[in-house]
């Protein structure tokens, strides 16, 4: 083709002068028509690479913010669904997520809105109470006094422990390492595969980007940082490095038992209730994996 392309470029420049020096015998008007027939035969310039390049890159780069915002759009959808979610139409289920592969990631500010909302429901402030009885009626935490007085500083405690573990591990952590907070129900498969898989997701979570299970740092960290944190509230007698550690792997314990819950209670609400929690999104799950 270049070859072609120079011979024709060549038949040009002849053209054009011959009929330069014609032009005294011919005229101007036989010599305008020389040079538009010559013309007529150049083939149509290709596109620099370059431009083709720069204009690829600007749709792609035009295209991007749409997609984010698209998708941000998508998550406040499901997230407004997940602050609807309640046991018995009292315990919040926030945390959860029904969706499966569905469910699109979080920004870093939906992060913290939905650990905040978590922590801000009335039953947030209610259930700290129900904690420092059980270790009042125990004696439990001994630097603490007794009566009224200690089981107000207990709730608060409980509190602030439960708070600390929800903004750092659900909300800070998780935005700083891209991972999802959240807890994605299986709802398919046998008991056990699914008491083992809603155990596991203590450890293991899903990376925003790339949707792929990996360690779960932000809850493992969140809790120890929490543990670490509950020294500058705990009586110095129930303090230290004992304290921090032993708090943290007590919060994983409980996730893992509360993330057990919350993958049969479905079930349970079905069979008992009958009322789907999952607003049908069980069935079609099913279905879906039955199908492969």
């Amino acid at each position: 083709m270049k070859v072609i392309a120079r011979l024709e470029f060549l038949a040009l420049v002849c053209g054009v002068m011959m009929a330069a020096l014609s032009a005294p015998v011919l005229g101007q008007n036989n010599f305008q028509a020389a040079v538009e027939l010559a013309t007529e035969r150049l083939p149509e310039a290709p596109l620099p690479q370059i431009e083709i390049a720069q204009n690829e890159g600007q749709s792609t780069s035009a295209a991007q913010p749409e997609k984010q915002e698209t998708d941000r759009q998508k998550a406040d959808e499901q997230l407004k669904a997940q602050e609807h979610q309640r046991v018995l139409g009292v315990l919040p289920t926030f945390n959860i997520t029904y969706l499966g592969d569905s469910t699109v990631s979080m920004t870093a500010k939906q992060k913290f809105g939905l650990a905040f909302r978590s922590m801000t429901d009335p039953v947030a402030f209610i259930t700290p109470f129900f904690v420092a009885a059980y270790h009042e009626v125990g004696d439990d935490n001994e630097g603490f006094p007794w009566g009224v007085k200690g089981l107000g500083e207990r709730a608060g405690a409980a509190y602030l422990d439960s708070f600390d573990g929800t903004m750092l591990g659900n909300a800070l952590l998780p935005s700083i390492l891209h991972q999802d907070p959240r807890y994605y129900r299986r709802g398919y498969g046998s008991a056990g595969k699914r008491l083992v898989y809603a155990a596991a997701t203590s450890f293991i979570t899903k990376h925003d980007k790339t949707g792929k299970w990996e360690p779960n740092y932000s809850n493992m960290g969140g809790n120890i940082a929490a543990g670490a944190l509950s020294n500058l509230y705990y009586p110095s007698g129930e303090s230290g490095i004992g304290l921090t550690i032993s708090n943290g792997f007590i919060v994983t314990a409980e996730g893992a038992l509360g993330a057990v819950f919350d993958e049969f209670w479905p079930d349970i609400s079905r069979k008992f209730l009958h009322k789907d929690p999952t607003n049908g999104l069980d069935a079609q799950r099913k279905a879906s994996h039955t199908s492969k």
